[in-house]
């Protein structure tokens, strides 16, 4: 077999010993489920991946959608490899069957799902996208709604966008100018959107874009924001007829180049239909749904991409003679594989503490999902709904920024052959930037976690974090992992409750700029002393799983415990001065004037 995507043995590390999958499927939304069943999926979502989407990766990254009289054409291949994602029930394996879903457990189908964003991440994405977009339909539209996209999104025949970003605004959502003007049950919508991933192709029968606009006499900024369906094609009595929905222009992108990103018109011909979804001014509030759920995406995205790269390179250091060993140096002895070289096992630790912290991080917040819409008891369901809004700015940020200093690694590791496009590794490092700013850049992503998220409720959601962590740390002490591993992320917790106490003081005395002054430095001691704690709870189990473990077990769980010491003992001791950094309020490119750059 070529590249596996991502180690099989670490899935099913974190599903089967990490998990505690019988506790999860022991809540009776997840009744319908054993571990037997959810293995199932996995393992086929594995081989879908692994047979189908794989070998679509480079043809369709090389042969990019184009725009042909207005309408664009996606790469053929398509055609094959939709179907085949809808008959796995990848749109709605965690759906209630109410809508024809499977009722999967989130954990278990984020894990599932990874191998098909590994395997192929433009392709995934169609589905991905759609399945968010006819949620929000499931969460917040009218039955006549659901009948007319939903049932017909979840059923494959049709794909979703979700249409936020305008020209002129980006990331501004209050800045929305888009409109919708009442005519009987629905709006005739005019305005421009742009970068609309899968916003126009030639591989489903419709396409329905979920979009925010401004209806007559809407309020100014947030407040008056709505949210409506606004379909490709709509329905006339039986037939689809054009919505005067127009593709305005293809943007070219470094990567992801088998997903069409397109600037869209509306209303051109005064002709755009839309169907408001939900209450009038309500749109943001929903559309959030939709964006939290797509900033884990991309943090499974971003996983992805870096495990698929850390295989290649792994592989590729096994197998590349070069060079001899420093003890031996003789011409006359045999070259040695590359990963005899201590600095190559450097970079490869490296990457595997990032992928395997980060896709653990990502287990986690998606556990936290399912336990804040599952859990038995409304305690328990407040709590991990806390400990999820605080992960996801996390979980988003941290698998795309040091996935692409992973991705990069892979690249260092093939040396001259990395940077051609003959080998693999670049074209995943194209991919994966384009991770760091979908759904709210790194800087959005970094004030949305200490403007809003560590203080929300007087930092409530930080003391379950608090809580959960001490408790790991007390486990990995009993199994028997080093106290001096440990000792790092013990003093982090006390470095993080001072400097986010005294930057929320500062917030408080109504100074928020210098509060948010090192927030990008603040996210990244946060994601660091986040993902040690995965370190930690993945210590744990190694350690208690190692003496009685076979002997390609014991290989298995003792690279777990090298990658835990990496983490805590070279990366969490970096919080002091990030930490540092923060309080000391420095303001270099604060007090820059515009001229000095």
């Amino acid at each position: 077999m070529g590249n596996p995507l991502l180690s099989d043995r670490n899935v099913d590390f974190l599903l089967n010993e990490v998990l505690d999958l019988p506790a999860l499927l022991a809540l009776p939304a997840f009744a319908d489920h054993s571990p037997e069943t959810c293995a199932m999926y996995v393992q086929t979502a594995r081989k879908v991946a692994r047979d189908v989407l794989w070998p679509a990766y480079r043809p369709m990254d090389a042969e990019a959608p184009r725009l042909v009289d207005g309408a664009v054409k996606v790469h053929p291949l398509m055609r094959d490899i939709l179907p085949r994602l809808v008959e796995i029930g990848t749109l709605t394996a965690t759906r209630p069957p109410a809508v024809g879903g499977a009722q999967l457990p989130t954990s278990v189908a984020s894990l599932a799902h990874v191998y098909l964003m590994a395997a192929n991440l433009s392709a995934y994405c169609y589905v991905g996208l759609t399945s968010g977009a006819a949620r929000l339909i499931e969460s917040f539209g009218s039955d006549d709604l659901k009948a007319r996209f939903m049932d017909r999104m979840y059923a494959g025949e049709w794909t979703g966008t979700m249409a936020l970003t305008e020209p002129h605004a980006g990331s501004s959502l209050s800045d929305v100018a888009t409109t919708a003007k009442a005519q009987g049950d629905h709006y005739l919508v005019k305005g421009s959107k742009i970068f609309i991933s899968g916003g126009d192709h030639d591989i489903a029968g419709n396409i329905v874009h979920l979009t925010l606009a401004r209806l007559d006499g809407a309020p100014p900024g947030i407040k008056g924001v709505s949210l409506l369906a606004i379909p490709k094609l709509r329905d006339e009595g039986g037939t689809l007829m054009p919505n005067d929905v127009s593709v305005a222009g293809m943007i070219h992108k470094i990567g992801w180049k088998g997903l069409p990103s397109l600037a869209l018109n509306f209303g051109e011909q005064d002709d755009c239909h839309g169907w408001l979804v939900g209450e009038p001014h309500l749109g943001i509030t929903y559309m959030f749904q939709l964006m939290n759920e797509a900033r884990l995406m991309v943090g499974l995205n971003a996983v992805a991409t870096a495990a698929v790269a850390y295989q290649e390179a792994l592989e590729y250091a096994r197998t590349r003679a070069q060079g001899r060993r420093v003890s031996s140096k003789s011409p006359a002895q045999p070259q040695v594989p590359i990963i005899e070289h201590a600095d190559v096992r450097r970079m490869l630790l490296r990457q595997k503490a990032i992928v395997e912290g980060g896709l653990a991080l990502l287990l986690e917040t998606a556990r936290q999902q399912d336990l804040a819409e599952h859990g038995a008891t409304e305690e328990e369901r407040k709590a991990a709904h806390l400990l999820l809004d605080l992960l996801t700015p996390i979980a988003k940020t941290f698998p795309a920024e040091k996935g692409f200093e992973a991705n990069a690694l892979a690249i260092q590791i093939h040396g001259g052959y990395g940077y051609t496009s003959e080998y693999m590794p670049e074209a995943w490092l194209r991919d994966q930037k384009l991770n760091t700013i979908h759904e709210g850049t790194s800087g959005i992503q970094s004030m949305d976690l200490l403007g809003r998220k560590v203080l929300a409720g007087g930092g409530a959601a930080l003391k379950v974090l608090f809580a959960a962590i001490t408790s790991s740390l007390a486990r990995a002490k009993t199994a028997g992992v080093p106290a001096a591993w440990l000792a790092p992320l013990e003093t982090s917790l006390a470095s993080v409750r001072d400097v986010t106490t005294e930057l929320a003081s500062l917030g408080a005395d109504g100074n928020g700029e210098a509060m948010l002054r090192h927030s990008f430095d603040y996210l990244e001691l946060f994601s660091t002393v986040a993902v040690g704690w995965q370190w930690v709870v993945q210590a744990a189990v190694a350690q208690e799983k190692l003496a009685a473990a076979h002997a390609s077990d014991r290989d298995f769980y003792e690279g777990k415990l090298a990658a835990a010491q990496y983490w805590l003992l070279t990366e969490v001791p970096r919080v002091e001065a990030l930490a540092a950094l923060c309080r000391s309020n420095e303001d270099s490119y604060a007090r820059a004037e515009p001229a000095w750059f």
